[in-house]
């Protein structure tokens, strides 16, 4: 991939980053495993479950999204732009970010596919979670799936590449 591209990429996906690091920090400054589940109405147990769950994914995703960021940050900044370096940084957003994203830990929601051509949001929740939760999580669908259509030849591709040069991943 030329150089010029790699870095259009790293702004690209550095910008979709900061979007989602803002959207997800502002939920979990505004949101408290308590708030969430009195804000549901129900005293059942499987739903502080699926919050807590829910609460920790987020987490993660943010800490994962947050290092990504500032990797593709640094790879902008480097007086010489490092192409490899930068190519290295695009192939862990989308693994680390975008896969983290669509394949939670606790699967407390997924993508249904069938659903992801006809216009209706393509997330399915295990739980029917409060407003505040699904807004978010289809915000944030919407932003990892452009990430993840930018960066999807750095899911195979981009190793094949490197396997083919005899670099271990």
């Amino acid at each position: 991939m030329a150089g010029s591209d790699v870095k259009n990429l790293c702004e690209s996906a550095r910008v979709k980053l900061k979007e989602a690091i803002s959207k997800m920090e502002l939920f979990l400054n505004r949101n408290s495993l308590e708030q969430l589940v009195q804000g549901s109405g129900e005293a059942d147990p499987a739903m502080e479950d699926f919050y807590r769950d829910y609460l920790q994914d987020t987490r993660h995703l943010l800490v994962f999204s947050e290092v990504l960021f500032e990797k593709l940050g640094v790879s902008l900044r480097r007086a010489q732009f490092q192409e490899d370096h930068a190519e290295r940084n695009l192939y862990d957003a989308y693994h680390q970010c975008v896969n983290r994203f669509f394949y939670p830990k606790n699967e407390c929601y997924s993508e249904d596919g069938r659903y992801a051509y006809t216009g209706q949001d393509a997330i399915r929740f295990r739980k029917k979670p409060n407003r505040d939760v699904r807004n978010l999580t289809v915000e944030l669908s919407k932003i990892f799936e452009e990430l993840r259509e930018e960066l999807s030849y750095y899911e195979t591709d981009y190793i094949n590449q490197k396997r083919m040069q005899g670099e271990k991943i």
